[in-house]
């Protein structure tokens, strides 16, 4: 399988030999991280599995940074899941994500962590907002029903970033705003996935199935912006410069473009090579109409997304080929 390729990073990064905790290693977004560090020849990579380091547990967030004390952190790690999941443990999504937030943040600061990043979600927005959406919608309005649990979270989580530097007067915690990420690592599970890796999911295994349809949420009118982890990974990184000039914070990182549910439905359709009908479901909820993040801060520190929708598609399937749709009931 051919990886995207992750860009050129400028010069004033830190040394290679610093301690870097990817939290969240093994998900869609820290995965991508990991890989472009390694590229970039950063080898004091420091990963610990949930069952290693719950970030839910302050003690063991406190004992982990007082041993370890990584420079730089990149906080990839989180509860997430689709609208079913939302609806189903709303309870969960909010305290597992607000612990998170508050342990890592809290630990990072006592011990003087250089940089940490951390990823807001644009189901931040509000469900009714201008578009492309700019930063300076947020808390604007009401975010969508479907996930607001998870999207009050996500909005303390980077207000925690932001308090922490005005408050010590230090750009320390960055918040960063991906769209909808997917690629490699991604949940696949057609329903706790986000809706592109679970359409993929579910076209694939129609066509090995030889089901006639599938039948979808909604209406496939809502539009969505879907970026590769890659892409968020190399936008992390542009983030561990030693001179980083004063930033404006959050920022989006989206690709600059975005699709409608059935227009993604035909394309995963045809990238598995699924030739049956796909039917929409109206009775189930569609979520917010659009999600197209204004990119234009990122772009002003030499950021830009470089994989294509349909380029990722088709890395993103032969991923699944080979890792996950063998091991699916």
């Amino acid at each position: 399988m051919n990886r995207p390729t992750i860009v050129k990073l400028p010069a004033d990064m830190p040394p290679r030999d610093v301690p870097v905790f990817v939290a969240g290693h093994t998900g869609l977004i820290g995965s991508a991280i990991q890989r472009a560090l390694q590229a970039a020849g950063y080898h004091n990579l420091i990963n610990r599995t949930h069952a290693q380091l719950d970030l839910r547990d302050k003690g063991q967030v406190d004992a982990f940074f007082e041993r370890e004390r990584p420079a730089y952190v990149m906080l990839a790690a989180g509860k997430v899941g689709g609208i079913l999941e939302n609806q189903s443990f709303p309870a969960d999504f909010i305290d597992a994500n607000l612990a998170i937030s508050l342990n890592v943040l809290g630990a990072a600061h006592r011990v003087g962590v250089k940089r940490l990043v951390m990823f807001g979600s644009s189901c931040m927005y509000p469900r009714e907002t201008s578009q492309p959406m700019p930063e300076s919608a947020l808390l604007t309005g009401h975010p969508e029903p479907t996930s607001l649990p998870y999207a009050i979270a996500k909005l303390a989580g980077v207000q925690l970033c932001l308090a922490y530097n005005r408050q010590y007067g230090q750009q320390r915690f960055i918040p960063l705003i991906p769209n909808s990420a997917y690629g490699p690592n991604d949940n696949f599970d057609p329903k706790s996935g986000h809706v592109l890796s679970a359409l993929l999911s579910r076209f694939h295994h129609a066509k090995t199935e030889g089901a006639p349809t599938v039948a979808l949420w909604g209406s496939g009118t809502p539009r969505r912006e879907f970026i590769h982890a890659d892409d968020i990974a190399t936008a992390s990184l542009l983030m561990m410069r030693e001179e980083l000039p004063e930033l404006s914070l959050p920022m989006n990182v989206g690709s600059g473009s975005d699709i409608s549910i059935l227009e993604l439905a035909e394309t995963i359709a045809a990238v598995v090579g699924y030739e049956g009908r796909i039917e929409f479901d109206r009775s189930k909820p569609d979520g917010a109409l659009r999600k197209l993040l204004d990119s234009r801060l990122m772009h002003q520190q030499g950021w830009h997304a470089q994989v294509s929708l349909e380029q990722g598609l088709h890395d993103t399937y032969s991923w699944y080929l080979q890792n996950k749709a063998s091991q699916a009931s």
